[in-house]
Parts: structure tokens; C-alpha cells; sequence
């Protein structure tokens, strides 16, 4: 019982670990190399051929704004601020109005993040830095 303990306390230990992000480190335009729906039934997920063609990528900058490229049109714009291992975006919506939601740092090593939405429409994305 006592080493059962002892490998929780470190596996919790190491899981607490994980590099979290600054707004500092975020600055700058990260191309999606990987875009996946997990949770959809059957779960999809974007092809190679079509992440070249349309070049999606977030960008965020120094104002804490945040846009969502896909295909040369802004998908989506807002702004956000970082909240532990969280990015919370606030989308600004096409009639003004706004809705506020988090993206999961799911990994993230300075020119690679991972992040994702939860719930049956959620998306695992994985973006490097330009």
C-alpha cells in the first residue's frame, strides 16, 4: 500500500509538471499540422492534403487578441488571456455579441502546442510556431 502511494504522489508529481504558456509565449502566427475530432462519432480528423491547401493557423498577439485563419478567411476573432494550463478565449461573434469558452493546453514546448475543446464537437489541435 505504502509504494502504491508512493507512485500515485509521483505520477501526480510529474503530470503537475507540464510547461504551462505566457501570453509571451503564444505571440506569433502557429500553423495546424493536426486537426482531429475525437470525440465525434466515428471520430475524423483533417487530412495533410487539405491543412496545405488551406493553411489554417492561430494567431496571437501582443494586444491578447487571438484570430483563427482557415482557407485566407477569418474563421474567428476575440481575444484571451491564459488561465493555468487554460486559454481563455473570448470569440467575438458576427452580430457583436461574445461568448467566452477555454482552449486545453493539452502540451505545449515553446514551438509546438497542442490544445483542444471539449464535448462531442471538440477539436485536438496541433499548431507549430512560424
Amino acid at each position: 500500500m505504502r509504494n502504491l502511494l508512493l507512485l500515485v504522489i509521483i505520477t501526480l508529481s510529474i503530470a503537475a509538471c507540464k510547461p504551462s504558456a505566457s501570453p509571451q509565449d503564444l505571440y506569433g502566427k502557429w500553423k495546424y499540422i493536426r486537426v482531429r475530432n475525437p470525440n465525434a462519432s466515428p471520430p475524423d480528423s483533417v487530412g495533410a492534403v487539405t491543412l496545405q491547401a488551406e493553411k489554417p493557423y492561430i494567431q496571437f498577439t501582443q494586444q491578447d487578441s487571438l484570430i483563427i485563419n482557415w482557407d485566407s478567411k477569418v474563421l474567428s476573432h476575440g481575444t484571451f488571456k491564459i488561465d493555468g494550463r487554460n486559454i481563455q478565449y473570448k470569440e467575438i461573434l458576427p452580430d457583436g455579441k461574445t461568448r467566452e469558452f477555454p482552449f486545453y493546453i493539452e502540451d505545449f514546448t515553446g514551438k509546438q502546442i497542442i490544445f483542444s475543446t471539449k464535448g462531442t464537437d471538440g477539436s485536438e489541435v496541433t499548431a507549430v510556431k512560424e
